[in-house]
């Protein structure tokens, strides 16, 4: 692989989809989607070890972003007040034009948060930072990155 390859982490773009509004995610910092296959121990007669398998998935994730914008708060505050959950796509597009790989879109179905920070004060901060955890119940990926020549 070429240097030139590798993904610069900041480039890219994120978009935030709740109840039919879509937002550019424009204050995030960092954003982890994560897939852990669920695996059951099988006994196996005669062998010691027992074996693993795969079950089922479940998915979370977290995001960091600069505290500036308060629709995730009022999610929960929607929450807090009718307890109805709001759930929304996050769609995430990497794209560095200095490599060959191309852009990679991964969208994050019926992302749900966790929780989140209510209110905040930091008087040591040179600037604040949001976050929260979520679930999500699918992932899809209309966009991949290109094989490397090297690869093949």
């Amino acid at each position: 692989m070429h240097a030139r390859d590798a993904i610069h982490g900041a480039q890219g773009v994120a978009w935030v989809t709740i109840d039919g509004n879509r937002y550019k995610f424009a204050q995030l910092i960092n954003l982890e989607a994560r897939s852990e296959k669920t695996k059951t121990k099988i006994p196996i007669m005669g062998q010691v070890a027992k074996g693993n398998k795969a079950t089922g998935l479940e998915y979370s994730g977290s995001a960091t972003f600069h505290f500036n914008t308060s629709i995730f708060r009022k999610m929960l505050l929607h929450y807090q007040e009718t307890g109805e959950d709001i759930y929304f796509d996050i769609q995430v597009t990497n794209e560095d034009g200095s490599s060959q790989v191309g852009r990679q879109t991964t969208i994050l179905v019926d992302c749900n948060i966790d929780g989140g920070i209510v209110a905040l004060l930091d008087a040591d901060a040179e600037y604040l930072e949001d976050s929260f955890d979520f679930t999500f119940e699918k992932f899809e990926m209309p966009e991949e990155f290109t094989v490397l020549p090297e690869m093949q």
